[in-house]
């Protein structure tokens, strides 16, 4: 029935896709000839994203590129802000909340503060240009989440593919996830395959670079992510820290998540013996009075003499700023830190030296745009 179903499926959305494909085929095309045109900088811009919808990890590899690279340059992220409540150009501050600047530049704010600037801005090029004027002193911008924003040309572009579902193995929109012809790979000059079980082997990444397909010019690295302790969302309410050993099979976890992929989140806790439940929300959802009473519902309904709620870094970031969240819930509130851990073996050497190979390099004028042949 299931199969029958998705043929059934394939073929009613097939047409879409085809007509999706063809319109992000004419604009990129568009941008190839320089029929609509690109912008270059004078400080160097790395942009971050990837070419399907949700879940590759943009912002914690933002985050690690920053901590990597902020002790070398004077950095600036620089971020549309999806699904804050405002418009135009801003700059992150002490005061700043999801609803002002969006919750993923808020995270980044938190986590680095006066090492690095915050900014978002609906419109790139624009961003780019207030950021240089305010801060004469920058020496790199990083785009979060930009790879289809092509009005701006930058200096290294890095691509993320979440390791599990490849761009070889899915379709375009509405299809798929893709946003656009899996050979938009061609405009990287980096691609990490995020998300790599902790068993992947140099066999594996071989076999994914055959896959891939990858031009001359374009190297190729892989991450997992590690997890920290848990930490407490609301820190003057809750203990500083929590040990999940301590917790047994009578015990209880409520998981809150929203974001785009929580399957990696929801695996983690898998390893333990007390009962897990989780509440799912949409990517970047704002938890309503009634999204919390329920959650308060749930929670009271389970069962255990250590109950606690765990929920993701972008999920923390919300919940602080919520004006429903009760202090009942507010005692026993953590969050899982999570960082990028790129993996060892790679044939394109180390990524973070990679990295900064690119962004120091001058520019060649003899350099034609990317023109290279395949790898295999």
């Amino acid at each position: 029935m299931n199969k029958t179903k998705d043929r059934i499926l394939t073929y009613v959305l097939t047409p879409f896709s085809w007509l999706y494909g063809a319109v992000t085929w004419t604009r990129n095309k568009l941008f190839d000839y320089g029929v609509l045109k690109q912008e270059e900088f004078d400080v160097p811009v790395v942009c971050v994203g990837n070419i399907t919808v949700g879940g590759t990890g943009k912002t914690p590899h933002v985050e690690y590129i920053v901590s990597q690279l902020a002790g070398r340059y004077r950095i600036a992220v620089l971020s549309r802000g999806y699904k804050r409540r405002t418009r135009g150009f801003i700059i992150a501050n002490s005061k700043s909340t999801p609803d002002i600047i969006g919750d993923e530049p808020l995270q980044i704010y938190q986590k680095f503060g006066s090492r690095i600037k915050v900014a978002v801005c609906e419109s790139r090029r624009e961003g780019i240009k207030r950021l240089i004027e305010t801060y004469k002193d920058l020496d790199l911008i990083i785009l979060d989440d930009a790879f289809q924003h092509r009005y701006v040309k930058p200096k290294i572009s890095v691509m993320l593919m979440d390791y599990q579902r490849p761009v070889y193995k899915d379709h375009l929109l509405p299809l798929g996830r893709l946003r656009e012809s899996a050979r938009g790979i061609d405009r990287a000059d980096m691609v990490v395959m995020t998300k790599c079980p902790d068993t992947i082997t140099p066999l594996d990444m071989r076999i994914v670079r055959k896959h891939l397909d990858l031009m001359s010019y374009q190297k190729l690295f892989f991450s997992r992510y590690d997890y920290g302790g848990l930490m407490p969302v609301f820190a003057e309410e809750t203990p500083p820290r929590f040990n999940l050993d301590f917790m047994g099979a009578g015990d209880s976890v409520l998981l809150l998540t929203g974001v785009a992929n929580p399957r990696y989140f929801v695996r983690y806790f898998k390893k333990y013996a007390f009962t897990r439940k989780v509440a799912y929300f949409p990517d970047h959802h704002n938890f309503s009075r009634h999204d919390i009473a329920n959650i308060m519902n749930t929670f009271n309904n389970m069962k255990g003499e250590h109950k606690i709620i765990v929920t993701t870094e972008k999920d923390a970031v919300r919940l602080l700023h919520n004006p429903y969240y009760p202090q009942e819930l507010k005692l026993c509130t953590y969050y899982l830190p999570i960082a990028v851990n790129m993996i060892a073996n790679n044939e394109d050497g180390e990524f973070v030296n990679a990295l900064r190979e690119a962004v120091d390099r001058k520019p060649n004028p003899w350099d034609n745009d990317h023109d290279g042949i395949r790898q295999s």
